[in-house]
């Protein structure tokens, strides 16, 4: 592997994290209402979730969707129903006070690998990501290499997220305003669904 596919590999990725969705949002969010204590859990699950797609990518993925692309109609639909489960969390979040910061499943480890593996956006990105930069035939040794550089990628990103944005002042400017916060991440997620929905 040289050292322009690596670069190529973590720039590519960073911006796709970065690059705002469902994932990120998300993210951010829960850092503001509840803290580092539950933030950094969830997003290392995001991080997880995420790079549980590259492994597929990494085992065919792309050429699986290619013939049958039933299989990713039915994974866009799937996803799209479940950000709208998840946006209408958030909205009705906005007008109730905050729980505890160790509540709550569906905000820890598990709930952020269940968001990103509903989400087909890395599921693409890493199908498309992984062909481009690496079109040649792999072994294990290197397969698991890039699985390495991406995990590490993506914990990194997810978990510096949730760390800044669950200091003291971005928490108190957040609650300052948490009706209207919550209710534009519920927006952004909702639309974000419906478009999956209707452009399967």
């Amino acid at each position: 592997m040289s050292v322009e596919q690596v670069i190529a590999l973590v720039s590519a990725l960073s911006l796709a994290i970065l690059t705002p969705g469902p994932a990120i949002i998300a993210t951010v969010q829960t850092a503001f209402a509840h803290g580092r204590s539950r933030a950094l859990p969830y997003a290392l699950g995001l991080a997880s979730g995420a790079s549980l797609w590259c492994l597929f990518a990494l085992a065919g993925l792309a050429v699986l969707f290619r013939l049958h692309p039933a299989l990713f109609t039915a994974l866009k639909i799937f996803g799209g129903f479940y950000l709208l489960w998840f946006a209408w969390t958030l909205w009705r979040a906005s007008t109730e006070p905050l729980p505890e910061a160790a509540g709550g499943a569906s905000r820890g480890y598990w709930g952020g690998i269940a968001l990103n593996l509903s989400n087909p956006k890395p599921a693409l990105f890493y199908a498309a990501l992984i062909l481009s930069v690496f079109p040649e035939p792999m072994g294990i040794a290197r397969q698991a290499l890039i699985y390495g550089i991406c995990l590490a990628t993506e914990l990194s990103w997810y978990a510096l997220v949730a760390v800044l944005m669950s200091t003291a002042i971005m928490r108190t400017r957040y609650f300052a305003a948490k009706f209207w916060i919550d209710r534009a991440a519920g927006i952004a997620i909702m639309l974000l669904g419906l478009l999956l929905i209707v452009n399967h």
